[in-house]
């Protein structure tokens, strides 16, 4: 096993952690905790 074999394992599994996260966050049972975060700029806590 060579550097080159070293550098494309590690690009696959760096390809595969990014997919696996997307899907994580877009999944659609997490929609009502993105809706929320989304709102929290706009909501009013009272401080100036």
């Amino acid at each position: 096993m060579d550097l080159n074999d070293f550098r494309s394992a590690v690009t696959l599994l760096s390809l595969l952690l990014f997919l696996a996260l997307m899907a994580w966050t877009f999944w659609p049972t997490r929609r009502q905790a993105l809706d929320e975060a989304a709102r929290l700029p706009f909501e009013e806590d009272g401080t100036p």
